[in-house]
């Protein structure tokens, strides 16, 4: 089951209130204590300094009974203030119970609890030693206080505090609810309006405009995402239209010469003659489908292998080779600028066919007669190939589309060139840069087009 960001935020806003109120409830219990302590001691060293005052004076037996009236009269009839008078002259001595009396120890300051068989609650005590005066030994002056108005404040107020508390939490959690729900408002009509998101409208977006500053990041990332989605999705369109063309003129051309040499009755020449332009067609359709397979791989994340350390120069040089003829053939010609020993781990069959690809294009792209460069650098850890050919000039936003499936600058699909390719050459050269962990790169001005990838070095 799906947790709740309203119950979730509820929970928080309960147990923050909860260990707020706690430690506040904590506090307040501990000066309490404190304060009510401090009380009864202030009020217990009253006590003793007044008798304290008429004790100090009072020497005679026969003055002893005035000062136990006084203690009977400040003695309340529910015993919470008591005295104890011990002496070892009984003549000098007060209270009952003596002898059931946990003494307390003289500690400095003379405050005790102590504790009296069948009470439930302490006494606080105060214990003073009287020095002897005439008749008087000296004696030692009790004075307590019952604890139980103590505990029983102590006890009411901790009640109230857990009574208040726990309706302050609940009270939170109302509030809490309902500010949750105010507070996600936003994300609700967010929700929606993604919810409403069709294909058919592929250019909608979120409203990021009303939206929170928390909200609007994610907002227009997920805008983001959809305009990228957008650009794939058109991509995609353009690349299902560019195959069916690719495709539909081979095949055209296949059935209708098949048509045309079923016509009528052929001899054998003519029909091995119709065989051989099916089979280039065929060759062309075969050639189609393995560089879409090859590119459907290297978009799965597929990595060279074999990679072996090989001078650069060298396996270009034996690509220029494989083009003698062609060249030959345009009256062009290739040169290799670059130094001999420029090495870098490379799937050699791989590198061959990025390389045949961009010769191709620049071959394919120059006039006759021209002069194509081929120059083999380093930069930082790379190894950079770059193939110029003379030419028309590439528009500047077209450059990052030339390594596109099946893009080409001229609407109408015509090369330059004699030959014809099925325009995926460089889009091959980019995953073969890729599978390196290379880049491509293009450039034009001047009448001059350079494009090239680059490979780590060695």
């Amino acid at each position: 089951m799906k947790r709740s960001i309203t119950t979730r935020l509820v929970v928080m806003f309960a147990v923050a209130a909860l260990v707020t109120l706690t430690l506040i409830g904590t506090a307040l219990y501990g000066v309490l204590r404190s304060e009510l302590a401090r009380h009864q001691q202030e009020e217990l060293r009253t006590m003793m300094q007044d008798l304290s005052y008429w004790l100090a004076r009072l020497g005679s037996p026969s003055r002893w009974p005035r000062f136990q009236a006084r203690l009977d009269a400040q003695t309340p009839a529910n015993g919470s203030v008591r005295f104890w008078v011990l002496s070892d002259d009984p003549r000098f001595q007060y209270g009952t119970g003596i002898a059931e009396l946990e003494l307390p120890s003289n500690k400095a300051d003379g405050l005790e609890t102590i504790h009296i068989p069948n009470r439930r609650y302490p006494l606080h005590t105060i214990t003073r030693t009287i020095p002897g005066f005439d008749e008087r030994p000296p004696i030692r002056m009790i004075i307590a206080i019952d604890a139980e108005s103590y505990y029983n404040t102590l006890h009411t107020f901790l009640i109230a505090v857990v009574a208040l508390s726990l309706s302050a939490v609940l009270l939170v959690v109302l509030l809490g609810y309902w500010v949750a729900r105010v507070g996600l408002r936003p994300l609700q009509r967010l929700s929606q309006e993604a919810q409403a998101l069709r294909p058919s409208a592929l250019s909608q977006r979120l409203q990021v405009a009303t939206l929170p500053a928390e909200l609007s990041d994610l907002a227009g990332a997920f805008n983001g995402a959809l305009s990228r989605l957008e650009g794939a999705y058109k991509q995609l369109e353009a690349f299902n239209a560019d195959v069916a063309h690719e495709l539909r003129t081979p095949l055209t051309n296949l059935i209708g010469e098949t048509q045309v040499a079923l016509s009528r009755p052929r001899t054998a020449p003519q029909f091995e003659e119709v065989l051989q332009s099916n089979l280039e067609e065929l060759d062309r359709l075969r050639a189609i489908i393995n560089d879409m397979l090859f590119l459907a791989r290297a978009d799965e994340g597929e990595a060279a292998t074999g990679l072996v350390v090989e001078p650069i120069v060298c396996e270009v040089q034996k690509t220029v080779d494989f083009f003698e003829f062609l060249l030959d053939d345009m009256q062009m010609t290739a040169a290799i600028d670059g130094d001999a020993d420029l090495r870098a781990p490379i799937d050699t069959a791989l590198f061959r066919r990025a390389m045949t690809n961009l010769l191709h294009n620049a071959i394919q792209h120059s006039a006759r007669g021209a002069h194509i460069g081929i120059e083999v650098s380093r930069v930082d850890r790379w190894v950079r190939i770059a193939v110029r050919n003379p030419g028309e000039t590439v528009a500047a936003h077209h450059l990052p589309r030339l390594f596109d499936r099946f893009f080409r600058v001229d609407a109408a699909r015509n090369d330059v060139g004699q030959s014809h390719g099925h325009g995926l050459g460089l889009a091959i050269v980019k995953a073969v840069a890729t599978m390196h962990g290379g880049q491509v790169f293009a450039e034009s001005g001047d009448g001059l087009t350079t494009i090239g990838f680059t490979v780590q070095a060695a």
